[in-house]
């Protein structure tokens, strides 16, 4: 079984999509195995985003992650990493597959609604940065 991190971003939230994405991993047999609502502070989203500091899109994106409240999650599965950013769909809407999360409801390349862990050492990365072991529930 593996981990990722998943996360509903502010424009998901405030589109009311939280329980549509929540719907796709169920489905997907992805398990939800700690879940929250956040609000990060701009130092937080920095700190999270900080691979990508010297990236010209690096002030848009921790503003934006910082605009409202997100939902953070824990999924386990089998291939978690994998299946999730199957799920998800390739960063800019426009190039994802068909059915993909990004696909049916992002608005432009940062308002793409969601966002997944690229592999084990980012995974393991990510959920500490949000959960501490006494959260996640296996």
């Amino acid at each position: 079984m593996q981990r990722t991190l998943a996360i509903v971003k502010p424009d998901g939230v405030q589109r009311g999509l939280i329980g549509e994405v929540i719907r796709r991993l169920e489905q997907n047999q992805l398990s939800i195995i700690a879940m929250k609502m956040i609000h990060m502070t701009r130092i937080q989203a920095e700190g999270f985003y900080a691979v990508h500091r010297e990236r010209p899109f690096f002030e848009s994106l921790t503003s934006f992650m910082s605009s409202g409240p997100c939902v953070v999650m824990v999924l386990e599965g089998e291939k978690a990493i994998a299946r999730y950013r199957g799920l998800m769909g390739a960063t800019n809407y426009k190039e994802a597959a068909e059915g993909t999360i990004r696909r049916e409801f992002a608005t432009d390349i940062e308002k793409n609604v969601v966002h997944g862990s690229d592999a084990p050492e980012t995974a393991a990365f990510e959920i500490g940065y949000f959960f501490n072991r006494f959260e996640i529930l296996r």
